[in-house]
This record gives structure tokens, sequence and C-alpha cells, in this order.
């Protein structure tokens, strides 16, 4: 079995997918689609070809811990997701998640058009690590 970590987006969503043992962000890329729907169904069909018993939606709160526009369309897309298929889905706290992908890319010198293409896959990659992380301190 493997976790699928989302980093959604209104033109890309990252996809971040575990190993086998749920220990280590294994495979990421990014979706590009600007429709909800088709954007949770591609998920959808992308997690049944992995065998993921876990989906984690990005829940991007605000500084102070509220929700705001970008919180509400991860809940949008996480209730979509859970209509749509019987894997578990949970939202997970990723604020500074964006902020530490762009720091990632800067020291890795990617700027541009690579860096738009990847910002959103290395974001889901650390909503990944920090939900795999939280998995193994709280076992």
């Amino acid at each position: 079995m493997r976790i699928m970590a989302i980093d959604y987006g209104d033109a890309r969503t990252g996809i971040a997918v575990s190993d086998t043992s749920m220990t280590l962000a294994g495979e990421v890329w990014v979706i590009r689609c600007r429709n909800m729907l088709k954007a949770a169904e591609l998920i959808v069909d992308e997690a049944s070809k992995r065998d993921v018993s876990c989906l984690v939606v990005g829940y991007p709160k605000n500084m102070d811990g509220s929700a705001g526009p970008r919180a509400e369309k991860s809940e949008q897309l996480a209730a979509l997701l859970r209509s749509l298929c019987d894997i578990g889905v949970e939202l997970w706290d990723e604020r500074l998640t964006t902020a530490g992908a762009q720091r990632i890319l800067d020291e890795t010198g990617k700027y541009g058009k690579k860096r738009k293409n990847m910002i959103d896959a290395v974001a889901a990659s650390l909503i990944l690590e920090n939900y795999l992380g939280h998995r193994l301190r709280s076992s």
C-alpha cells in the first residue's frame, strides 16, 4: 500500500506517492487541469493504479490557523475525492510548503519555466514527507 499527497492548484496539481513501506516519498509529478472534477478523477485513477490506501490533501491554512479561500478549495477537493472512491482522504496542514518548495528550487538552481512546472510537485513531496514523519512519530 502507498500514500498519495496532493497539492491542489487551479491550473496545476502536484502529486507525490510514497514507497510501498509508506516511509519515503517516491514518485512525484504534476497534473495539469483547470477543472476540479476532472482533476479529482485523474487523481483517483492514478491512486488506483498505484494501490494507494490514503489520499492526503494539502490544507493551506492561514498563518493564524484560519481557513481562507484556498483551504476551502482543498475542502471541496477532499469531499469530491471521498465521493469518487473508497480510499481514505485526509486534510493535512501544509502551511509554508510552497515557501519550502521555492527554497529547494532556489538551492538547486531551477528558475523560469522549469521552476513553474516543478514547484507543485515539490510542494506535494513536502506535504507527503511531513505526513509520513507524523505517522512514524505517532506509531
